[in-house]
Formats: structure tokens, sequence, C-alpha cells
């Protein structure tokens, strides 16, 4: 049962497991001769080879409100595209297959790259855009949602409940992110977002000041979630990270372009497991490390945009402040597990907190050292400026390829 809780910010869709999801996919068939909804699949091949996105398709199957699949295929030669999209066709519903390692993405991306408007490297970041970027040029869907796939415990009262929000003609909302509990075998996940993002955000409002910023910020109950759902509309002028940031880059992009009253946040899973990074100590390129560094950069550039200053002082009192903090939460997190009879491994979690809190002094490094760096993907407002037919072109790469194996 959920609870009723509001911040105050954006609004807090919550499950109170009062709802079937028999009469939620009733009323999104209706929803749907008003707003079309469209769904992208970011993904990895290696992820076709696991065991979630089977599920994860098998669940798709069975939706009918669904106009059309996007699935963003990253790290796939010729064979594995051709297999990819026969493991695809179970989805029973039009898709496109975007195969960004294909000889035509390729060639759109190296015209991108020429002039100047592309210069992230491959990764999930680079192949969301790219899917927006298609359904954008398709433009058949009003409400667009996007989830990962490597989610172990997929529903589709999952994708229900994420398009509710932005597909309703009765509701003023255009972003939706979803939330939900990272408890699976026996203990508490999502190190990253209790033991980062939530300390960091304090003490970032504890040495900078009062800001709307972090407070809407800390808001969001999940807010390294990678399921959201949005209106169309919002697709041209939607600036992409190009790193592990993108989660919180879509967020600050929402706070800077839209107002509150039109973001929500909605309660879609009781419980919630994926594939999960290792904490990589000894490698700062990679997993969890990686991550924390990106996502320290996203926010300490949002605040520098918004007239924060950094120096050297600045980010070693933030790290001072953090530190404190997040060992203070590992605590409290330690008497909730132990109160549900959940594992709990405090020296795991304090080592995890003293890698994290080194990081946010390499993310300020990276900051200072770095002025110059693009830390976004340009929209498709400016793409489409330089480039006028990049739209169709992309459009028509993508049918091209798919057509080929029809």
């Amino acid at each position: 049962m959920g609870d009723f809780h509001q911040n105050g910010y954006v609004a807090t869709l919550h499950n109170l497991g009062t709802r079937t999801l028999e009469t939620m996919e009733a009323e999104l068939k209706i929803f749907s001769g008003y707003r079309p909804m469209e769904l992208i699949l970011p993904s990895l091949f290696s992820e076709l080879e696991g065991p979630a996105l089977k599920n994860i398709v098998n669940e798709i199957s069975k939706v009918d409100y669904l106009s059309h699949v996007i699935i963003g295929l990253d790290q796939a030669n010729r064979e594995q595209y051709e297999y990819a999209y026969s493991f695809f066709k179970k989805l029973n519903k039009p898709f496109s297959l975007l195969w960004n390692d294909g000889p035509r993405l390729q060639s759109i991306h190296a015209e991108l790259q020429e002039k100047g408007l592309m210069t992230a490297e491959p990764g999930k970041g680079r192949n969301v855009w790219h899917c927006i970027g298609l359904s954008h040029a398709r433009a058949k869907a009003d409400a667009v949602a996007i989830h990962d796939c490597d989610i172990l415990t997929y529903n589709r009262e999952m994708l229900a409940r994420l398009f509710y929000p932005i597909a309703n003609p009765n509701y003023q909302f255009e972003f939706c992110k979803g939330y939900y509990s990272r408890v699976a075998d026996n203990k508490i996940n999502g190190r990253v977002c209790r033991l980062l993002v939530t300390p960091l955000l304090m003490a970032m409002e504890q040495v900078l000041g009062p800001s709307d910023y972090l407070n809407f910020m800390k808001s969001f109950r999940y807010a390294l979630a990678g399921e959201f759902s949005f209106r169309r509309n919002l697709i041209p002028e939607l600036r992409i990270p190009s790193d592990w940031g993108l989660e919180v880059g879509i967020l600050s992009e929402m706070q800077r372009n839209q107002a509150s009253n039109r973001i929500c946040q909605v309660d879609i899973a009781d419980h919630y497991d994926h594939k999960h990074q290792d904490l990589s100590e000894m490698d700062l390129r990679g997993g969890l490390s990686r991550m924390s560094i990106d996502i320290t950069k996203v926010l300490i550039r949002k605040l520098a945009t918004q007239g924060y200053c950094f120096g050297p002082e600045t980010f070693r009192t933030i790290k001072a402040s953090y530190y404190r903090m997040a060992l203070d939460i590992v605590h409290y997190y330690q008497a909730d597990a132990v109160l549900n009879g959940l594992e709990f491994d405090i020296d795991k979690e304090e080592r995890a907190v003293e890698l994290f809190a080194e990081n946010i002094m390499r993310a300020g490094d990276d900051f200072s050292y770095s002025p110059m760096k693009t830390p976004f993907i340009p929209s498709w407002t400016r793409v489409i400026s330089a480039i006028p037919d990049l739209g169709y072109r992309l459009r028509k790469a993508v049918e091209d390829d798919n057509q080929e194996l029809q």
C-alpha cells in the first residue's frame, strides 16, 4: 500500500492498490484515440541474450494501446541485427529497429560529426537521442515512454502506469518520471541514488544555500530511474547528456524548460530489479565509479549555469559535508533494513560512500580543467536548423534497413 505524501514541487502519483490493470489498460485504449502512444527501448545486443528482455517483449506483446515501438540497437553486427529484427517481431505490433552500427546510420553519424553536431561516444545517451529523433521525424505519436531493457521484474503494469499520466487527456502533465522500491534478493539496492545523489543534493544545499533546482531534484523519489514518459512536443528542445548522467540531465532539462505543475512522478512497481553494475573501485572508467563522477558533473554544471561559483575550496567543503551526511544516511538505511528483515552490509555501504566522496573531488577536477567541454548532445531543433532534411533521412535510413529484412 502506498502513502499519500506530496513534496510540494512535483505531483506524486501513488499506487494505492485500488485499481486493476485491466481497467487501466481499457482506459489507455480509449486514450490512444486521443493521444497515440509510442514506446522507445534503448538496447544493447547483449541484452537480447539476457534473461530480462525476452520477458519484456512477451509482456509488451499483450498490450493493445501501443501504436508503435522504437528499438535502438547498439553493439550489433549485421548477423546480430538480423537476429534482433526477428527477435522483436514477437512484439506483435509495428516497430522500427535502429541499427546504430549499420552503414546507413553510421553515415548520418559521420555527417553530424563533420558539422560538429555530434561528439558523443556510443552509449545509452546517444542511442536515446537517435530514438527520440526518429519519434519526432515520424510525428505519429503524442505520448512517448522510455524504459530500460534489463528489468528482471518487468510486467506490463509498469508500462500502463508509466503512460497513464501522459496519455490521459484530462491531465495537464507533459513529463512523468517512474519510481519504485529497489528491494531484491533480500537487500536494499540502488546504491548510487541512496548513497550519492540523496546526500550530495543535501550537501550542496548546505554549502551553496537554498536553490529551486536542488529542491526540485530532491523531490524525486528515485532520480536515477530509467523509466519516464513525456509529450512528443518536448523533443525538439531536449538536450540529452551523452554519458551516465542521462537521467539526472533530463530532469535538469525539465526543471529548466517546464512549469513544475506539468511534471509528475508515478509509482510503477512494488519491486524492481535489473542488471547490477560493479562498484569498480579500481577502474574510474567503468561501473558505479564512472557513473558517480558523471552524475556529479551534471549537477555541478547545472548549478554553475545558475550562477554558483565552484573552486577547490567549494569542492572540498561539499565533499566533507557529503561524507558526514552519507555516513548518517547509511545508518538510517541499516535501521530500515533490520526493521524489514533485510540483509545489510555496513562495510560495503561505507566503502561505496568513501569512493563516491573521492569521486566528488574527481568530478570537480574534471569540471575545472575542461571548461570548454560540451556536456549535452545538441537539441534536435539545432540539428534540423543545420541539416533541414536530417529527420527525413534518419527515418528513411531506418525504414530501408528494416525493409531489407521484411
